[in-house]
């Protein structure tokens, strides 16, 4: 655990199209602190920065799109079906990831010493992050709701989709792991009244 004396830091996950960003969401109009990891992963990984030279490095320019930013499609295919690449990916990005979230979670019990900090982050448990949190949420919905999803959202066929889903730890695991559970197919207005109820739980926790 990393938090401070008297704030919470929440690890937040869920299954691929369980609807994980719209309860992030949900939570800061409520006014939790959310720190998004994948959008950290980009932040670490911009152009000139560390963690981008040991990427090119490494997986060569061939891994770049013209603009010099990482083609995540070109450095996916390397790593894919490669564990000793893709854990060699990880070290380079994982603890610079877990270094800027510790950073901001600080900032953020600096600037309120009550502050629910939500964490959304897709590897809680497989990265071992769920052991760094105080609590852990997991947003869960069935398999023919995530499909349905995918398809919409990402134009994808539905064996894409399913392929999506399996190569991810199975969601019943996660509810099994996880402190509290949000059913993500709730009705948007029942989900809102959810989560404040939660937010609020938390907050009288800190």
């Amino acid at each position: 655990m990393i938090s401070s004396i008297g704030m919470i830091l929440v690890g937040l996950t869920g299954g691929i199209a369980t609807g994980k960003s719209t309860v992030a969401g949900m939570f800061k109009e409520c006014g939790a602190t959310v720190i998004d990891a994948d959008a950290l992963a980009r932040e670490v990984v911009q152009p000139g920065k560390p963690a981008w030279r040991e990427i090119v490095s490494i997986f060569g320019k061939t891994a770049l799109n013209p603009d010099r930013t990482l083609n995540r499609p070109v450095l996916g295919a390397k790593v894919f079906g490669h564990p000793a690449k893709l854990r060699r990916l990880e070290r380079i990005i994982h603890p610079r990831v877990a270094r800027e979230q510790i950073r901001l979670t600080k900032q953020a019990a600096r600037n309120d010493p009550k502050a629910v900090v939500i964490y959304d982050v897709p590897l809680l448990f497989e990265a071992g992050i769920d052991t760094r949190v105080d609590t852990t949420i997991v947003v869960t919905a069935d398999r023919e709701t995530q499909v349905v999803r995918l398809k919409q959202r990402n134009g994808l066929s539905r064996a894409e989709a399913l392929r999506r889903i399996t190569s991810q730890m199975p969601l019943a695991e996660k509810r099994r792991r996880a402190d509290h559970t949000v059913d993500g197919r709730l009705p948007r207005l029942q989900l809102k009244q959810q989560i404040r109820s939660l937010y609020q739980s938390l907050r009288a926790s800190t």
